[in-house]
């Protein structure tokens, strides 16, 4: 597998080819999504082999974004299947990723260890001090989508979404569940405050 070569290609197209709508679903996404990647491999002790696909599998998972807004996961699969051959790997490897890939799809539904890395750390930052900063980035863009506008609407999606979300790995477990947990909390109080004004 040649993983700087693949990395550098789709890290151009990413650059190239995502709408400057996509304020959450852009470029730092990915790299924030790489660099947690590579943080669990480390401390969930995953293999060097098996950290390169995961690691292939971060920087493909919201490629399809490039192409269209809906089944992006689909659409970066797509993607790995015609481009990664190129870069030496495996018909076997490119379906090891594209398993993780479609792991990542909302509600996110891992069958291995590998999936379940790449899943926490798609959503690592429900758990971390920037949960709300990145959270505006996720409402700025579903507005620029007409997917919704208003921002108590938001929340209450955030409430649902935080209750129905679990972390995998035993490492994302300890050092991020509390903190999502204390986020749910703030978010449930701010959203009982609209049931009283109505």
């Amino acid at each position: 597998m040649d993983y700087i070569s693949a990395k550098a290609f789709i890290l151009d197209k990413l650059e190239k080819e995502l709408s400057d709508n996509l304020f959450y679903h852009g470029i730092h996404h990915t790299l924030d999504v790489l660099n947690i990647t590579e943080e669990l491999c480390q401390l969930e002790k995953v293999s060097a082999y098996n950290t390169i696909l995961l690691k292939t599998a971060a920087l493909y998972h919201d490629s399809g974004f490039a192409m269209s807004y809906s089944n992006h996961e689909e659409l970066g699969c797509q993607l790995a299947r015609e481009t990664l051959p190129q870069y030496h790997y495996t018909t076997e490897e490119i379906e090891t990723i594209c398993g993780m890939i479609m792991a990542t799809k909302i509600p996110q539904s891992p069958k291995t260890a590998l999936e379940e890395i790449l899943s926490d750390a798609d959503l690592d930052y429900l758990g971390r001090k920037d949960f709300y900063t990145i959270g505006n980035t996720l409402f700025e863009e579903l507005k620029a989508y007409n997917v919704l506008s208003e921002i108590e609407k938001w929340n209450t999606i955030q409430v649902s979404f935080l209750s129905a979300h679990k972390y995998f790995t035993k490492t994302n477990k300890e050092r991020r569940e509390s903190k999502k947990q204390a986020y749910l909390k703030e978010l449930k109080e701010i959203v009982a405050g609209y049931e009283k004004k109505e």
